[in-house]
């Protein structure tokens, strides 16, 4: 019952890797990219979401207004 000891605390292992291939440059362009990309995917929005939702919310509308 190693968990309800009081005042200890398990820690993460701490290990130092090192790639064999690694291009920190590399990295960096494929970071910068990747941001870059997420930049312009966030501007470009379709409405479709909201023509969906605004359609949605008429034939409910038409059937409540039909039924009542």
């Amino acid at each position: 019952m190693g968990l309800l000891v009081p005042g200890r605390r398990q820690q993460n292992r701490k290990f130092d890797y090192q790639p064999r291939f690694y291009n920190p440059e590399r990295e960096r362009k494929i970071r910068e990219r990747i941001r870059i990309e997420r930049r312009v995917t966030s501007r470009r929005r379709s409405p479709a979401g909201f023509i969906y939702a605004a359609i949605l919310l008429m034939i409910a509308l038409f059937l409540y207004t039909s039924l009542s």
